[in-house]
C-alpha cells in the first residue's frame, strides 16, 4: 500500500512523458513550443505543491492521493480530446499538478514513518518506483503505439492506471492507520531567522505557509536547497531534451519512447544502489557522480548534433544520462526528510518540493528559450553547466547542513 501505488500512477505517467512534444508536434508545435509545451507537466508539479501540503495536512494523504487519481483521469481524458495546443498543454499542466500532490503525500509518509538508519534506502525504493515507471512506460507505449498505429493509446494506458491506483488507495488497507509516526531528532533544520544548524529535536511549530515556510529555512533552502533544484532542474531538462533531440535527428516516435525507455532501465537497475551509498558512506557520495555523469554526458552531447554518429551517439549518451540519474535516486527525497523538522514536516518539504521544482519548471522554459534562439545543442551544453555547479553545490553544503551521523 506504500508502493504499489507509486508504482502504478509512474506506469501511467511514464508511458505518456516522452511522447509529449510528439503529440504537441502533431497538433502544430515547432521543435521550440513542443519544448514549451513539454514545459507544463514540471510547471504544473512546481503550482501544485502549495495545495498538496493543504491536502496532506487537512484530510491525509490517502485522500489527497484518491483526489490526484481521479483528476489525473480527468486530465488524460482532456489529452485526448484536445484538438489544439493550448487545451493539450492545460491537460499536461493538470498531470503535473496532481503529480506533485501524489508525490508530497508518499513523501512526507514516509519521512515520519521509517527509522533513519534506513532512510536512505527507503526513499530510494520510492524513488525506484518512479524509475520503474519510466522504465516500463515507455516500452508500453512503443508497443501500444505498433498494435493500435496511435499515440493516443499511451494516454488510455494512463487512465487506466490511474484508475486502477485510485480504486486500490479507496479499497486497501490504509498505511497511515497501520503505521504510527516516528517521532526523531532531525539533523538539519534551521532555526527561524537564526541560520544556525539545529542538531537536536525541533519543536513543534504552527502550520504555516509555504512561502513563510520558505523564509523561516532560508539559510539551508539558499545554499542546499539551490543544489538540490540544479539536480531537479538537470532531471526535467533531461525528460525534454532526449525526446527533443530524437525529434531533430528525425527519429520517429517509437524509436524514441524506445530509447527513452532503455535510458531508463539503467535508471532503474541503479536506485537501489544510490539509497546504500547514502546510508553508507554519505549523501555526498551520490550526488557528486550522479551530478557529474549528467553534466559532462549533456556537454557530450551538445557537440554530437552534425556527426556522421549523431544517432549512435544519441543513444550512448542517453545511457549515460541514465546511469547519472539512476545513481541520484532518492537524493532530493532523502535530503527533504533529513531537513524535514520531526512534527508537522509537510509544510517543510512542500516548501522544498516548491524549491526542487522550480528548478524543474525552469530547466524546459529554458531550454525551450535557448532553443528559438539559438539551438538545441546550446541548450543541451547549458544544463550540462548547471549539473557541475550542482554538483560544486552539494560538495560544499550537504557537510555543514546534514550532521555527520546522519552522512
Amino acid at each position: 500500500m506504500v508502493y504499489l501505488p507509486t508504482v502504478l500512477f509512474a506506469l501511467g505517467e511514464g508511458a505518456v512523458i516522452p511522447l509529449i512534444p510528439v503529440l504537441a508536434t502533431q497538433l502544430g508545435a515547432d521543435v521550440p513550443t513542443a519544448a514549451l509545451v513539454t514545459s507544463a507537466l514540471v510547471v504544473g508539479q512546481l503550482c501544485g505543491n502549495i495545495p498538496a501540503g493543504w491536502a496532506v495536512a487537512k484530510i491525509g494523504e490517502r485522500f489527497t492521493m484518491v483526489i490526484a487519481g481521479v483528476v489525473s483521469a480527468l486530465a488524460g481524458i482532456g489529452m485526448l480530446v484536445a484538438e489544439s495546443l493550448a487545451l493539450f498543454a492545460a491537460a499536461v499542466f493538470l498531470l503535473g499538478f496532481c503529480a506533485a500532490a501524489f508525490g508530497l503525500a508518499r513523501h512526507a509518509f514516509m519521512t515520519t514513518r521509517v527509522p533513519t538508519r534506513v532512510r536512505a534506502r527507503a526513499l530510494s525504493l520510492l524513488g525506484g518506483c518512479f524509475r520503474f515507471g519510466v522504465f516500463i512506460g515507455p516500452f508500453v507505449a512503443a508497443a501500444l503505439i505498433r498494435v493500435t498505429a496511435s499515440e493516443h493509446a499511451a494516454i488510455w494506458f494512463l487512465i487506466g492506471c490511474v484508475a486502477v491506483m485510485t480504486v486500490l488507495v479507496l479499497v486497501g488497507p490504509d498505511p497511515e492507520k497501520s503505521s504510527p509516526a516516528l517521532l526523531k531528532p532531525t539533523g538539519a533544520a534551521v532555526a527561524e531567522d537564526s541560520g544556525e544548524v539545529v542538531t537536536g529535536s525541533i519543536p513543534t511549530m504552527d502550520q504555516r505557509g509555504v512561502l513563510r515556510t520558505i523564509w523561516a529555512y532560508r539559510a539551508v533552502l539558499s545554499r542546499l536547497g539551490l543544489a538540490a533544484a540544479a539536480l531537479s532542474a538537470v532531471r526535467s531538462a533531461r525528460q525534454v531534451i532526449l525526446p527533443l533531440w530524437g525529434v531533430s535527428l528525425g527519429l520517429d516516435a517509437e524509436t524514441i519512447a524506445l530509447v527513452v525507455g532503455v535510458t531508463g532501465a539503467i535508471d532503474f537497475a541503479l536506485f537501489y544502489a544510490s539509497g546504500q551509498v547514502m546510508d553508507r558512506f554519505g549523501r555526498v557520495w551520490a550526488a557528486m557522480p550522479a551530478m557529474l555523469l549528467m553534466g559532462l554526458g549533456f556537454i557530450a552531447l551538445s557537440v554530437t548534433h552534425e556527426l556522421d554518429a549523431a544517432m549512435l551517439w544519441y543513444g550512448v549518451l542517453a545511457a549515460v544520462l541514465g546511469v547519472g540519474n539512476g545513481l541520484s535516486s532518492g537524493i532530493l527525497l532523502t535530503v527533504g526528510a533529513d531537513l524535514a523538522p520531526e512534527r508537522e514536516p509537510a509544510t517543510f518539504l512542500g516548501s522544498w518540493r516548491t524549491l526542487t521544482d522550480a528548478g524543474g519548471a525552469a530547466a524546459p522554459l529554458l531550454v525551450s528559450a535557448l532553443t528559438a534562439v539559438v539551438s538545441l545543442s546550446l541548450a543541451t551544453g547549458v544544463m550540462g553547466a548547471v549539473a557541475l555547479l550542482g554538483a560544486a553545490g552539494f560538495l560544499r553544503w550537504i557537510p555543514r547542513f546534514i550532521p555527520r551521523q546522519r552522512d
